[in-house]
C-alpha cells in the first residue's frame, strides 16, 4: 500500500469517529484516513459514502481496514469503547473499556510505533492513562481530548451572554472531563481584559447577579452533554470538530495551547495522573504542560478532580 502522509487512523468508528472523519476530510489536513471498527461491513459502507466526497475536497484516500492497514500512521485517534448501559456503574464501564484498550493499544503500537496517540473514549482521563501504560510510549506522545470540548462550550456560553465573538473569549474548563471539572474564572479574559474587570463595562452588568450568572453558565456547560444525549441520543458534532482542532495543532506543528488531558507529574503535588491543563501541542505531541496559576478555590477543585480519577484508576488496578 502506498504510504501517503499525513496518515491518520481512526480506531472505533461510531458516531464520534465518523463525525471526526467527515470533519477531517473537509479540513484537508490528511492524505490518507484509515477506518478500523469491529463492524467491518458497516465501515465499508461508510468508506464508500465518504469517498464520494472526492470531487469537493482536497485529495484524500479513505480505507476501511484493520490494524495492519494503519501501519506508519502519523496520528492514531482512538474512539473505541463501550457506552454506559442503563444500570451500569461508571466503574464497570471503565473496567470494560480498559479491557478493550489492553487489546487494541498493543496492535496500534506494533504497526505505528512513532504515531501520536489521541484518546477520545470515555472516561477519557482514565483511558488516556491506560493508553500511556499499555503503550510504553513517552507521555508526550499520548494525549487525551480532555476538556477541549467543555472549554468550547464554556467560551460559547460566555460569548453568548456578553454578546461577543467567541474567538475573543479566552477561558478554560480544567481537571476531569466529567463531573468534577471546573471553570477557571480567575483567569477568564475577554479581549485581553480579565472577565471580572470586563463585567462592569458591560451594559448588562446592573441587571444580572454576577455570582448567579457565573453559576448558571457553568451549570449549563456541565449539563450540555446530558441534554444533548437526552434529545438526540449522542454527542458527536462538537467533539468531531474539537478533534480536528487538536489534529491541526499536531500536523501543522502549531505549538497551540489547548486544554488536553496529559500526564500530571508534580503540579499542586499531584503525580502520575492524566487530567486537563493548558498544554503546548505540536508535532511531537505535548511540548509542555503549563502550570497555570489558580486561586485557592480552583486549586482545591483541581485536587478534587485528581482524587476522583485516582480512585477510578485504583479500582481497575492500572
Amino acid at each position: 500500500m502506498e504510504n501517503l502522509s499525513p496518515k491518520i487512523s481512526i480506531i472505533g468508528c461510531g458516531n464520534v469517529g465518523l463525525r471526526y472523519a467527515y470533519a477531517l476530510i473537509m479540513s484537508g489536513f490528511s492524505r490518507q484516513i484509515v477506518l478500523v471498527d469491529v463492524d467491518k461491513k458497516r465501515i465499508e459502507g461508510e468508506m464508500l459514502d465518504l469517498s464520494h466526497t472526492a470531487p469537493y475536497v482536497s485529495p484524500v484516500e479513505i480505507i476501511a481496514g484493520d490494524y495492519p492497514d494503519t501501519k506508519d500512521s502519523d496520528l492514531v485517534v482512538i474512539t473505541a469503547g463501550k457506552k454506559q448501559k442503563i444500570g451500569q456503574s461508571r466503574i464497570d464501564l471503565v473496567k470494560d473499556n480498559v479491557e478493550i484498550f489492553k487489546k487494541i493499544i498493543p496492535e496500534i503500537v506494533k504497526n505505528s510505533p512513532n504515531a501520536i496517540l489521541l484518546v477520545v473514549s470515555n472516561p477519557v482521563d482514565v483511558l488516556s492513562y491506560a493508553a500511556y501504560k499499555f503503550s510504553s510510549k513517552p507521555a508526550k506522545e499520548v494525549i487525551g481530548s480532555g476538556t477541549v470540548l467543555d472549554t468550547a462550550r464554556f467560551r460559547f456560553l460566555l460569548a453568548k451572554h456578553c454578546n461577543i465573538d467567541p474567538h475573543n473569549v479566552h477561558a478554560y474548563i480544567l481537571g476531569e472531563h466529567g463531573d468534577s471539572e471546573f471553570p477557571v474564572w480567575s483567569r477568564a479574559m475577554i479581549g485581553g481584559i480579565l472577565f471580572k474587570e470586563y463585567c462592569p463595562m458591560c451594559s448588562r452588568y446592573k441587571s444580572c447577579s454576577s455570582y448567579e450568572m457565573l453559576s448558571n453558565i457553568f451549570l449549563e456547560v456541565k449539563k450540555s452533554a446530558y441534554e444533548i444525549i437526552e434529545k438526540k441520543g449522542e454527542t458527536s458534532h462538537g467533539i468531531g470538530l474539537a478533534l480536528v482542532r487538536i489534529t491541526r495543532a499536531i500536523l501543522h506543528d502549531e505549538n497551540a495551547i489547548l486544554p488536553v488531558s496529559s500526564l500530571v507529574n508534580g503540579y499542586l503535588g499531584i503525580k502520575d495522573l492524566y487530567l486537563s491543563l493548558p498544554a503546548i501541542v505540536n508535532k511531537a505531541g505535548i511540548k509542555q504542560v503549563l502550570d497555570i496559576k489558580l486561586n485557592q478555590e480552583e486549586e482545591q477543585s483541581f485536587k478534587n478532580s485528581a482524587e476522583a480519577i485516582k480512585k477510578v484508576i485504583e479500582s481497575v488496578n492500572l
